[in-house]
């Protein structure tokens, strides 16, 4: 367990609601652009209680819970997701989808890596496709992995962070493929957490 927090979604189709993350240990994904690489080594962090994590929760005034990482999915879900949604809240996940899909969410937040590729399980379980774009051959993957979700789900090009190229590529591509929309990391220019 990394860490929790109350901020607010920064980024993706919820973008500027209030919510609370759960930001679990352990990533074997390794992307180069990754901003909580302290998170990648689950053994430098502590275990949490599920009970405790969904106290926490339960005390926050929020809309929705996030859980995150580092990989989220490289961990048994069920347990944790189960108990924040017998409490009332509203679950989300953010994953790579590189490991078995396990739990229950109302959200769920696919970001498929060509480092680590998805876990077949994943497919039917997305509520929206967030590929990060850092050159034109993300764009090749983002259309292959949008051509195993559902049609209805939601398709979100994200330029990456440190590449300033990829912002026009995405806009350009955007313009021709009006079923994409951009995403953008909101909480970095407004710099919150």
């Amino acid at each position: 367990m990394v860490e929790t927090f109350h901020s607010v979604q920064g980024e993706g189709a919820w973008t500027g609601t209030n919510a609370f993350f759960i930001r679990l240990a352990g990533c074997d994904v390794g992307c180069p652009w990754c901003d909580t690489k302290h998170s990648w080594n689950a053994h430098r962090h502590p275990q949490r209680l599920t009970a405790d994590l969904i106290a926490e929760a339960r005390a926050t005034d929020l809309a929705i819970v996030i859980i995150t990482g580092g990989e989220p999915l490289m961990h048994d879900l069920s347990s944790l997701s189960n108990g924040l949604r017998a409490a009332g809240l509203r679950v989300h996940l953010e994953t790579s989808g590189a490991h078995p899909f396990s739990g229950s969410f109302d959200w769920v937040t696919f970001s498929p890596k060509r480092s680590k590729p998805p876990h077949k399980s994943i497919y039917p379980q997305v509520s929206e496709l967030k590929v990060v774009v850092a050159n034109p051959s993300n764009l090749s993957w983002a259309e292959d992995q949008a051509a195993q979700i559902p049609t209805d789900v939601v398709k979100l090009l994200q330029p990456e962070w440190g590449t300033p190229d990829s912002y026009s590529l995405i806009f350009e591509y955007v313009l021709s493929h009006p079923e994409w929309r951009i995403s953008l990391q909101t909480h970095k220019f407004t710099n919150i957490r």
